[in-house]
């Protein structure tokens, strides 16, 4: 279920697989987004047991609405029965409150200045890396009295440059904006590297390098790819910082 768990300095991080949830196929299991076809009720009994799974309150797990822009939400609470805003980075100053992103393929992004008591949790896919979305939450982090040579980084299950073919004339588009993400598919084919632009994005805000699993969500049958099979679920990334569950 919570696949894998990183913690920091007071900072945690975590990431889900496919496995352990309700819903059936081709959705199986633990699939987490509710805006790909699956039952909601299964939805919302996967996002109860991925979050018991972290000892965090689903009731204050903060979603968005991802729209794969580069807008940034600070959340000082639930939305609550209100609308989600379509965005794609949320941050947050708050202990109680637990930040999700949710992905299958694109780059989970998990932030996090424990000793300013900040974190943010980012979607990065090929449109908001050239849009600068963990640049704006980087930004929106150091707003609240995050300073970036403190800020933790850590990278969930996302397509890896070997794998992520596109059209040459796009991963010009994309290269020309951050040449870090230019990339060969291992076949030899054009490509984009999401994770090694954010990195570079990342070090250019002063944030040191980032961590995670490094697994490939297209190579892997225990994640969501939305490349590889189109209609499937959604794995998530989750971020929070100590304090009240």
């Amino acid at each position: 279920m919570t696949a894998h768990r990183i913690t920091a300095d007071g900072a945690h991080f975590a990431f889900t697989d496919r496995w352990g949830g309700v819903s059936a196929v081709p959705y199986d299991s633990l699939n987490l987004g509710g805006a790909v076809g699956d039952e909601p009720a299964a939805v919302a009994a996967n996002r109860e047991r991925a979050a018991g799974s972290l000892g965090r309150d689903p009731a204050r797990v903060v979603w968005m609405n991802q729209v794969h822009g580069s807008e940034v939400a600070v959340v000082d609470r639930p939305w609550g029965d209100g609308p989600v805003p379509a965005v794609d980075a949320l941050v947050t100053d708050r202990a109680e409150l637990t930040l999700a992103v949710l992905t299958a393929d694109c780059l989970p992004v998990l932030l996090a200045d424990p000793v300013a008591g900040v974190a943010a949790a980012a979607h990065a896919g090929r449109p908001g890396l050239v849009a600068g979305v963990v640049p704006a939450a980087v930004a929106a982090m150091t707003g609240l009295g995050a300073e970036p040579a403190r800020i933790s980084a850590v990278f969930g299950p996302a397509v890896c440059g070997k794998c992520y073919e596109v059209p040459e004339a796009l991963r010009a588009e994309v290269a020309a904006v951050v040449p870090e993400a230019y990339a060969e598919t291992s076949w030899g084919t054009p490509a984009v590297d999401i994770a090694a632009g954010v990195r570079a994005q990342l070090a250019r805000a002063g944030v040191p390098a980032a961590g995670g699993p490094g697994i490939c969500t297209l190579e892997s049958a225990d994640h969501f790819s939305y490349r590889r099979d189109r209609t499937t679920g959604r794995l998530a990334g989750y971020v929070w910082l100590d304090g009240r569950p």
